[in-house]
């Protein structure tokens, strides 16, 4: 189960306030309780450059999966065949291989890393891995998952798929639940290969309406069982 926090210092802004933008605020701190009341609020951090204080999103055009929308090929389904999908087996090795240096485009940084391993430890975040036959951790995704959110962060692979089975395996999870359509799997922003799956973009404002759906259901007993009631925080300022 998910352990419970003291409320966040921080408050964040309504993101219907940024309009066209998707940048909503910078400053505030990666504490758990912190980063929770944002996804609460439609929003996510994620660095810009190392050295600037830590920027927080809530897109204006806001990459979702339909939890009954993913497109499995048939190269796809046979790919899962090759694979033993697992939850949380080694959450750490998951987030650092996202983090990897080398890829194009990263901005998970050390203190993303330490913040989403504590949320981990915590109950909040996840990741969903693809195995092979060997036992080799072939690909995998993390997360955070507040009742019926699973908030996805990002994903890799090392062999071939690996991560698109993973993402199918999620997708089994979260699909079995009752309730399914009305649960919230998110994307940040739709990318070409993510919406090769089935990703779709919807406006903020829907975004925030199906969030708020979301939150009233209870999480999957896969990550925790647990029932999430909405406890909105409100402009990132300190208090």
């Amino acid at each position: 189960m998910p352990t419970d926090l003291p409320p966040s210092r921080w408050e964040f802004p309504t993101p219907d306030l940024a309009g066209d933008e998707d940048l909503v605020g910078q400053g505030a701190d990666l504490d758990p309780a912190t980063i929770l009341a944002a996804y609460r609020k439609g929003i996510f951090p994620m660095p810009v450059r190392r050295s600037a204080p830590t920027a927080w999103w809530s897109p204006a055009q806001r990459g979702i999966l339909p939890v009954t929308g993913l497109r499995v090929s048939r190269s796809l389904r046979q790919s899962c065949a090759r694979f033993t999908v697992r939850v949380d087996t080694v959450f750490p090795d998951v987030i650092e291989a996202c983090a990897d240096p080398g890829r194009p485009g990263g901005w998970i940084t050390p203190e993303v890393i330490a913040a989403y391993v504590r949320l981990h430890e915590l109950g909040w975040a996840h990741s969903v891995e693809a195995w092979t036959p060997e036992g080799q951790l072939a690909g995998g995704l993390y997360g955070i998952v507040i009742g019926g959110l699973f908030a996805g962060e990002s994903m890799f692979h090392r062999v071939r798929d690996a991560s698109k089975v993973a993402l199918v395996g999620l997708v089994d999870i979260l699909a079995k639940e009752p309730d399914a359509e009305r649960r919230l799997l998110d994307l940040q922003w739709r990318t070409p290969h993510l919406a090769s799956l089935g990703a779709i973009e919807i406006p903020r404002a829907e975004y925030l309406a199906r969030l708020d759906q979301a939150l009233r259901l209870p999480s999957p007993p896969a990550f925790g069982g647990r029932t999430e009631e909405p406890r909105w925080a409100g402009n990132a300022r300190g208090r």
